[in-house]
């Protein structure tokens, strides 16, 4: 495959936008903010700049002094930062409060069958009863990967495994082998059947990532490698072939094109070293086209529960930044710093 090619420095300048950008944002505790954060620290590993870990650390040092707020399954996102904030700090703070999330996850949080954590929002009005969702592979799956693996906590890691495993048992088509959006286990479907472009992403991201946390010798190592490998393959040839990008609903083209989806996916398309370069190679100048000079990452679709029907995904306005854009872009400029199969332009 060609080597990847693109101006390494304009990279690191966008990259500097899009976390200045994020930290003229107002978060809460809950998963935009932990999926940006999750984007900033990423940034901070691949460029060392300590002014991302510091804008880092102030938000949290300040979120907590008030303490932990009511929790939930996408509430925990924010350990992401926790676990990155220690490892740059090594502040005990920051890892004794990751740890309250992994138990509040371990003996507090909603869960069915054998063990699958309940898609749970802070909120009172909206209650998804045994319902799994392709985001919590991302909020809450990796996240006890990390910790597990961090604090050598067997009981956080297999947990992790299993969430992993459940949402592959329940979402994944083993016809197309892209992920639906959720599982309704009361039901006993796939709801509206979609095949989300954003949910997607986070499925493949956080596969790819999970693969790095994992031993090879582990059985779950290739269950997850064969859910991501089958995955991505499906993905590579749903590229938009003009743009570059992905569809907020993958298998329509009427749909519009969606780019915080498309940074998820073709990070974790980079994650297989330079099988995929041709189709990552097609995404970076459309990407880059779709941040502003002064850092918004545009075309990102709002929150999106699992819709009705396609049209009512395809209705989910895309006009404002999210945290969750600026986060996922990071992501992916990141890997693409990190990538070996380059060249410099």
């Amino acid at each position: 495959m060609p080597a990847l090619v693109f101006d390494e420095s304009s990279i690191l300048d966008v990259i500097d936008a899009v976390v200045n950008k994020t930290f003229q944002m107002d978060f809460n505790w809950d998963w935009p903010g932990g999926v940006a954060f999750y984007g900033v620290a990423e940034a901070y590993e691949v460029t060392g700049k300590e002014e991302y870990l510091h804008l880092l650390k102030n938000w949290m040092d300040e979120r907590l002094e008030d303490g932990l707020p009511k929790l939930s399954v996408n509430g925990v996102s924010m350990g992401h930062a926790l676990l990155s904030l220690y490892a740059g700090t090594n502040d005990q703070r920051y890892l004794d409060t990751a740890i309250q999330l992994a138990e509040y996850l371990r003996n507090d949080a909603e869960r069915f069958g054998d063990g699958i954590l309940q898609h749970t929002v802070n909120s009172t009005t909206y209650v998804f009863h045994e319902q799994a969702w392709v985001d919590t592979m991302m909020m809450a799956g990796l996240f006890l990967l990390r910790i597990g693996k961090l604090t050598e906590n067997k009981e956080y890691f297999e947990d992790g495994l299993k969430q992993f495993h459940g949402h592959e048992e329940l979402l994944q088509d083993p016809v197309t082998d892209l992920y639906y959006h959720g599982w309704d286990n009361m039901a006993k479907n796939h709801m509206s059947s979609i095949y989300w472009g954003r949910g997607n992403g986070w499925a493949a991201l956080t596969m790819a990532r999970a693969l790095e946390l994992i031993d090879v010798t582990h059985p779950s190592f290739m269950i997850i490698d064969g859910s991501l490998r089958d995955q991505l393959s499906a993905l590579a040839r749903l590229q938009d072939d003009k743009s570059g990008l992905w569809h907020t609903v993958l298998i329509d083209s009427t749909s519009y094109l969606e780019v915080s989806g498309s940074c998820g996916i073709a990070a974790a398309l980079l994650s297989r070293g330079s099988l995929y370069n041709k189709y990552t190679q097609k995404s970076i100048a459309s990407i880059l086209e779709h941040i502003t000079e002064d850092g918004k990452v545009m075309n990102v679709s709002a929150g999106t529960a699992v819709m009705d029907d396609i049209d009512g995904y395809k209705g989910v306005p895309f006009k404002r930044i999210h945290g969750w854009g600026q986060g996922l872009a990071l992501v992916y400029l990141s890997q693409l710093i990190k990538s070996t199969n380059r060249v410099y332009a």
